[in-house]
């Protein structure tokens, strides 16, 4: 069955049978749950909301079902075409929408799609929202309006451009730094949107020299679309080719970044965030937040400044809820998700580029001279399947009692804090498997973190 319903919205493969894939018939059933949300919530408001999508072959065709199942529900429609997630979210704050929907699947493959779903603040929508939406598309308790008040469509043609001029008039982005150190910048942009904003973005920076690889959007991703190590090995061999001082890869979406040293190294998604919060709190004193599954390198270098971290759940949005409760400077998801409240609450790795670009420029030191700078972490993901919820809450319950003398978490699963790493177990929602990552300073060290949790899963 690929039809998954989650905190990040609804996303499938392409074609096949209604509920086990995202088919046309999905596509209505779920705009229209989530348009019939807002119009409840909203009153008698008239709605409108931001579209937009990313580069996915069957981006058109569900724009297009969307766009008229919205209609049919007399909500007004501003597109914006193909652009970024976090491209989105801005858009709908500028244009003072009721919510936004982006037809993106992330890092899954070109025969995947989806609905991520926003409210009126540009963010994604809570769990308990989610729930309710789900609830409408379950119960089909969905009236469409008369042809007199059908939704208008409107086009935003500017929503990018937009996006990039208020990242360049962000306090901490220097443009003149950035255009005055020369850098020479390779982008992987994945055959998705990636390929228009980021070189524009660095255009617009002053980056002079820039090497595309794969910027056409057509949605053929050429390799993995997921920004691993092991999919960007064409981005490290240009970089190195090419003489450039760091490469830059991103989702198909560009909510995530990944940045390559001008050696070919990876300088580490988990560090994406460490370097921007490094830069941002050598600035602007204040909290930071990240999910209970991300590197504790974020937490060394806040408290080098005499700050305070704090995990969060994983998923975005229990990010940005920590972020604001804590009122966080700076937070993110170690998968290479900065989010920087300055701008928006959402990950966003255009605002990264630049916040990383200028603390390179700053700080004038090589790349790779920059990554060695933090704390060295390794981190050691393994999935194991469970048989049922009681036998799982037994394993808690068992690993709990072992493991009382150290610091435990229990938000989002449960997380071990040890003197030398940390263990966090999380119970999927998608399939009967426990997800056990552990960190420690070497592999080794890692694995043997975990391997003392996975005897009492497999038991």
């Amino acid at each position: 069955m690929t039809l998954i319903k989650s905190i990040s919205g609804i996303r499938g493969t392409i074609g096949g049978t209604p509920g086990d894939n995202l088919t046309p018939v999905d596509l209505v059933k779920f705009a229209s749950a989530y348009g019939s949300w807002l119009k409840r919530k909203r009153g008698a408001k008239k709605i409108k909301i931001v579209l937009g999508r990313d580069a996915r072959i069957s981006g058109e065709m569900a724009d297009q079902i969307v766009t008229a199942t919205l209609s049919g529900l007399g909500i007004d429609i501003i597109q914006t075409g193909l652009v970024s997630t976090p491209t989105v979210e801005v858009a709908v704050k500028e244009n003072s929408a009721d919510g936004g929907i982006i037809l993106t699947a992330s890092h899954n493959p070109a025969n995947w799609n989806a609905l991520k779903l926003l409210n009126e603040s540009g963010e994604f929508v809570s769990a308990k929202e989610g729930e309710e939406i789900l609830h409408i598309s379950e119960n089909e308790n969905i009236e469409y309006s008369d042809v007199y008040n059908l939704g208008k469509i409107y086009f935003d043609n500017d929503a990018g451009r937009r996006h990039i001029n208020s990242i360049l008039n962000l306090d901490l982005v220097d443009k003149e730094a950035i255009a005055g150190s020369g850098f020479t910048v390779a982008i992987d942009g994945i055959n998705s949107v990636g390929g228009i904003i980021v070189p524009e973005l660095l255009r617009q920076l002053g980056i002079k020299r820039i090497i595309e690889l794969n910027c056409y959007p057509d949605g053929n991703f050429r390799h993995i679309a997921e920004p691993l190590p092991e999919n960007l090995t064409d981005l490290s061999e240009l970089v190195v080719k090419e003489k450039a001082d760091l490469g830059f890869a991103v989702d198909p979406d560009v909510d995530r970044l990944v940045i390559v040293n001008e050696e070919g190294s990876m300088f580490g998604e988990e560090y994406t965030l460490v370097a921007v919060a490094d830069y941002i709190l050598k600035h602007r004193p204040g909290n930071t937040v990240s999910n209970l599954s991300s590197t504790r390198a974020l937490r060394d270098i806040t408290e080098r400044y005499g700050m305070t971290y704090f995990p969060a759940s994983v998923g975005e949005v229990n990010v940005v809820e920590k972020m604001k409760k804590v009122n966080a400077v700076i937070g993110g998801e170690g998968n290479g998700g900065v989010i920087y409240p300055d701008l928006h609450y959402g990950r966003d790795a255009l605002v990264g580029i630049a916040l990383f670009l200028t603390h390179l420029s700053e700080i004038k030191m090589k790349c790779s001279e920059l990554r060695r700078k933090y704390p060295e972490y390794v981190i050691y993901k393994q999935k194991t399947a469970i048989s049922s919820e009681a036998v799982y809450n037994e394993t808690i319950n068992r690993i709990r009692k072992e493991y009382a003398a150290f610091s435990l978490n229990e938000e989002d699963g449960l997380r071990i804090d040890l003197p030398d790493g940390w263990i966090h177990l999380r119970k999927s929602n998608t399939e009967p498997v426990v997800r056990v990552i552990s960190e420690s300073t070497t592999k080794e060290k890692a694995v043997q973190l975990a391997s003392g949790i996975l005897k009492y899963l497999h038991e």
